[in-house]
């Protein structure tokens, strides 16, 4: 009885020992499961991320260089084996060995280190030069492109960072769950878990280093750059104020030109050679501050000049021309010019003369009455005719006057002498202001020219011609208005020998002798005393 009751005791006693030890078990589960689920997340949080996937694929070139390897002993043993079956399995392993190196051959840079080449510093390239202020641009580009990627690469180690924060809180995790149940499988998951967490911890120090020194790089060429940016804004600036003062410069002498030159004619050529001057100063004050070597420039247009002084022959002609039509004075703005191209005449004022080519504007002259009936037209005179064509200036110097002449035919029984004296009469009245001003305007001229005749009358000749007697009147007149003065002298003499009986203006005819008898001429002797009352 006694004994009976010790047993009761004793499985009494096992079974809630039994109980008490399945309770411990029952809560180490539920404790584990919930450390495999955060390790599960954590699986999940970084399971896009590229250091991650990078290494993923560094361990899946070991394993396929592993799974290579066993299948090229297999297919070594089964080399020579002539068996059907064999051979067979012989052509599955070739065809295995060919998809594993293709496989490899994909995946080779991840031969040695998974993290080569991100963990190398971005190769910063050659910073630019600044020679000039238009290179500051691509200088500023350059420094936002390289602080840009310092960015990058910063924000690809953080992500580092973030992978080994979670790779540790992993190990931390399987650690605990080998502890509480320290088993086979638990340890080598702590094991692969160390592993690679001593990978990623190896890459972020390399990372770190040369983040370092791709930040020391980055800071060290952003200072030059910005140096050379400031030093060529400084230089800008001085060059800037230079052209400044050469611009003042020229409005000053432009106004002192404007203030003192009242010449219209010769105060636009003043204007003109100062604008030549101040922009060829400023050209060569930019060439010799932006070219850094002049002599190698020199050299060049020394061995090139040759071949553009042929292949551009008539510039450089209208440019020389240019500088003997401004230096020699031959032409000015608004002389009246006379020019000849290809058997046509060409009368116009000169409204421009620039560095290649003179502008004229055509103007209604006895050249456009006679033979082109055409007027107004701009006309674009090269300045290296002043070389080759004869050009007729109509108001060189002081000149602003031109003989104009007018023959008219009278019949040669008309008394010519009297009409000689009448065109000689209306020719001083009309032409009379002109030829004063002539007078005056040829007796300045003397102090620059030898003239020899400088007699400005009016002359009148007379010409035994087919058509009959010619009556030719030569007047000064406005070499700006010829057709003005030369129409009305004109009229005027036609009705002067219209009220005449005794003169008869001639045109083409034909005279039909029908009889022997001769007309008996008139008496056109002229007395010694000749005047307008012996005449008339």
């Amino acid at each position: 009885m006694f004994k009976k009751i010790l047993w009761l005791i004793f499985v009494t006693c096992n079974l809630f020992a039994a109980d008490a030890s399945s309770s411990v078990k029952l809560e180490d589960s539920i404790k584990i499961e919930a450390l495999r689920q955060r390790t599960t997340a954590i699986d999940e949080a970084i399971q896009d991320n590229l250091w991650f996937k990078r290494y993923g694929n560094y361990l899946s070139y070991q394993k396929l260089i592993e799974e290579l390897s066993t299948v090229d002993a297999e297919v070594k043993k089964i080399k020579n084996a002539k068996d059907k079956v064999t051979i067979e399995k012989r052509e599955r392993l070739v065809s295995k060995q060919e998809s594993l190196e293709k496989q490899i051959e994909l995946l080779q840079e991840f031969k040695n280190s998974p993290f080569s080449r991100m963990v190398e510093s971005v190769e910063l390239e050659s910073y630019p030069r600044i020679t000039n202020p238009f290179a500051i641009i691509s200088a500023l580009s350059y420094i936002k492109k390289i602080k840009q990627d310092s960015m990058d690469y910063r924000a690809r180690i953080d992500r580092l960072d973030f992978l080994v924060g979670k790779l540790k809180e992993k190990l931390s995790l399987i650690e605990e769950i080998y502890q509480i149940e320290p088993i086979i499988t638990n340890e080598d998951m702590v094991y692969e878990a160390q592993k690679e967490l001593n990978a990623f911890i190896a890459a972020q120090e390399i990372a770190s280093t040369s983040y370092s020194l791709h930040v020391k790089k980055v800071e060290e060429a952003t200072i030059r750059v910005t140096q050379d940016i400031t030093l060529q804004m400084k230089r800008a600036f001085n060059i800037g104020i230079f052209i400044v003062v050469v611009i003042v410069f020229t409005l000053l002498l432009k106004f002192v030109a404007k203030r003192y030159i009242k010449d219209n004619d010769r105060f636009y050529t003043a204007n003109k050679i100062i604008n030549f001057v101040n922009v060829t100063l400023i050209i060569l004050i930019l060439l010799f501050s932006y070219i850094e070597n002049v002599s190698y420039l020199v050299t060049v247009l020394g061995f090139a000049s040759a071949g553009i002084a042929i292949a551009m022959k008539d510039w450089f002609m209208s440019i020389l021309g240019w500088m003997v039509i401004i230096f020699g004075g031959s032409f000015h703005v608004g002389d009246r010019i006379k020019v000849q191209k290809d058997g046509l005449l060409y009368v116009g004022d000169i409204i421009d003369i620039s560095l290649l080519r003179m502008t004229l504007f055509e103007d209604v002259t006895i050249s456009t009455y006679r033979d082109n009936r055409r007027a107004g037209r701009v006309i674009f005179v090269p300045n290296n005719y002043v070389f080759t064509s004869l050009i007729s200036n109509y108001t060189h110097g002081t000149i602003r006057t031109v003989w104009d002449g007018i023959d008219i035919f009278i019949t040669f029984d008309s008394n010519h002498k009297k009409a000689v004296y009448l065109a000689r009469e209306i020719t001083k009245k009309y032409a009379k202001g002109y030829t004063d001003i002539a007078r005056k305007q040829l007796n300045l001229l003397r102090n620059q020219y030898s003239l020899k005749n400088t007699n400005v009358e009016p002359r009148v000749f007379s010409f035994v011609e087919p058509q009959g007697f010619c009556i030719s009147s030569w007047y000064m007149t406005n070499s700006y208005a010829t057709l003005t003065l030369r129409s009305t002298i004109s009229s005027e003499i036609i009705d002067a020998f219209n009220q005449e009986d005794d003169i008869t203006i001639a045109y083409h005819t034909q005279n039909i002798n029908l009889g022997s008898q001769k007309k008996r001429m008139p008496n056109l002797e002229t007395p010694k005393s000749f005047d307008e009352k012996s005449l008339f």
